[in-house]
């Protein structure tokens, strides 16, 4: 019997998962132009991908609840504590970072409820994939562009949670609305939540981080809501290459968020943004011509 992914291509996805998620590139834009790049005959706006994905989704955002473990246990803490005294005290870092997310996580919650059907017919889409990473490219070099200060040296020092309880209201609204547009396949989630803390004035590793934290609640709620899916019908010929996959994008994070933390200690998007524009060209050009 033919399977619908094989492992080779299975461990390949959950490298790109894991790499591509954390990173500023947009790991659903690279799940769907690399398959059609390498030439594999995997049909992507079937429901067996969406359900292979769930697997990857879900162990990305363990491994990021694993690396920020402490921080979330705080941060729980801190809700609960703003709950039961219905009151944010004015020195209690961990109950306003709890809801500056909160506050961040709703537009991407429901632009993602209210758009998730109309925007899944761009799976079948390697071509549309391939311009919204150019999109995406332009996006992190104009997000360095209009940054509200530059890098400076010893920005990561200190207490960083101190510093990102620090944003407004309205600005971690903002950067959960700019969250949200990654909800078109290559368009970086991490990317555009990153962009929106440089210009809400934090600095490159803080701005890393708080987009980790906020991406967090949104890849583990989708793909827990769609778990369901791969352990159903949907699910049929895929769980196996699934379950690989998830592990190896759980490796993957790992080593990635570290890298990114240290990298954005003393370096931009800049990079990111390049490598977005030339993927997404290189890709338009094959996919026109064949």
């Amino acid at each position: 019997m033919h399977e619908p992914i094989s492992y080779f291509q299975a461990i390949i996805l959950g490298i790109i998962q894991g790499v591509a998620e954390p990173f500023p590139i947009s790991s659903l834009g690279h799940s769907v132009v690399l398959p059609h790049l390498f030439g594999w005959n995997i049909h992507q706006n079937k429901p067996y991908f969406l359900s292979f994905l769930v697997g990857t989704h879900v162990a990305t955002a363990l491994v990021l609840i694993g690396i920020f473990f402490k921080d979330w246990v705080e941060i729980v803490r801190g809700l609960v504590r703003s709950i039961r005294t219905r009151s944010i005290a004015g020195d209690d870092v961990y109950a306003r970072l709890g809801w500056l997310l909160v506050v961040g996580t709703v537009p991407a919650g429901i632009l993602g409820l209210a758009l998730q059907k109309p925007l899944q017919t761009l799976f079948a889409s390697a071509s549309a994939a391939a311009a919204f990473l150019i999109v995406n490219g332009i996006a992190l070099l104009a997000f360095e562009r209009l940054r509200a200060r530059p890098p400076r040296p010893g920005d990561y020092k200190g207490d960083s949670d101190k510093r990102l309880a620090r944003l407004r209201w309205g600005q971690a609204f903002g950067i959960g609305t700019a969250q949200a547009a990654a909800l078109v396949p290559g368009i970086s989630r991490e990317g555009f939540a990153m962009g929106g803390g440089l210009i809400s004035g934090l600095s490159n590793e803080d701005a890393a981080r708080y987009a980790f934290l906020l991406a967090t609640p949104i890849i583990l709620a989708a793909g827990l809501l769609k778990l369901p899916q791969l352990l159903g019908p949907d699910g049929n010929g895929v769980r196996g290459q699934a379950f690989v996959a998830a592990l190896v994008a759980a490796v993957a994070t790992f080593f990635a968020v570290k890298f990114l933390l240290r990298y954005f200690q003393t370096n931009r998007l800049t990079a990111f943004g390049v490598y977005c524009i030339g993927l997404g060209a290189v890709c338009s050009v094959v996919f026109a011509v064949s």
